[in-house]
């Protein structure tokens, strides 16, 4: 009904109109690529500092609980590094790593740290005693301790550092495309630097989504995860 009004009412031409038409359906398939090429990007930086986050945050929580003296390094360098500006570690990475992915990468990773790390150090901390002592009753090894009693028991406090690392890095990877790392910021420091809103809003709003689907995947998480007897404590 508008293509025939504009011809019509406005007395274009058909072929204006039909030219029109594509332009506009190209303009709209072009933003989607992008948009799904931003997303891929996003996801890879999220997904690397998620990654980094298990497999060396809660390690070194474990450790940070066995051994004391460790534990209070561990803990103060993951606190001092959650304080740095994350404007300014990006400066200090990049002599190190240059500009693109490595430094935006490095930075992730570790501003990822610290929740998990604290949460694993909380969760493992707060098993009774008893529970160690009546597995090794049983004749438990200790790997199997930590895999059956510790990890299962600690899991609501893991899986709380671990959503909250995520998100952070969600919104934190915004900043990778301050040194050329794509994702979701490059839409953003675009339109901040044109003063265009709607251009800000195709970077924030997809950020947005992706932090939303993380926090219900989590909860979904849980209810996988986390033993039955833990989930409302």
């Amino acid at each position: 009904r508008d293509l025939n009004a504009q011809v019509d009412l406005e007395k274009r031409s058909v072929g204006e109109v039909v030219g029109g038409l594509r332009g506009s359906m190209v303009q709209s398939q072009t933003a989607v690529r992008q948009i799904g090429r931003r997303t891929l990007e996003h996801l890879w930086l999220v997904g690397v500092s998620l990654g980094f986050s298990i497999f060396v945050g809660i390690p070194l929580g474990i450790l940070a609980v066995r051994h004391s003296g460790y534990g209070q390094v561990i803990l103060t360098l993951s606190a001092i590094t959650q304080t740095i500006p994350s404007l300014a570690l990006l400066c200090f990475l990049i002599p190190v790593f240059g500009v693109g992915e490595k430094p935006a990468l490095a930075a992730l990773c570790l501003y990822s740290l610290l929740p998990v790390v604290l949460n694993t150090v909380t969760g493992f901390r707060s098993i009774d005693a008893r529970h160690l002592e009546n597995a090794r009753a049983f004749g438990l090894t200790p790997a199997q301790i930590l895999l059956r009693i510790e990890l299962p028991l600690a899991s609501p406090a893991l899986l709380t550092g671990i959503r909250t690392a995520t998100i952070l890095s969600i919104g934190t990877a915004t900043l990778a495309a301050l040194v050329g790392a794509g994702g979701y910021g490059v839409p953003i420091v675009s339109g901040l630097s044109l003063n265009d809103v709607p251009t800000i809003l195709t970077g924030a709003i997809p950020a947005a989504v992706m932090a939303w689907i993380a926090h219900i995947g989590f909860n979904v998480l849980g209810r996988l995860l986390i033993p039955a007897g833990l989930r409302a404590v």
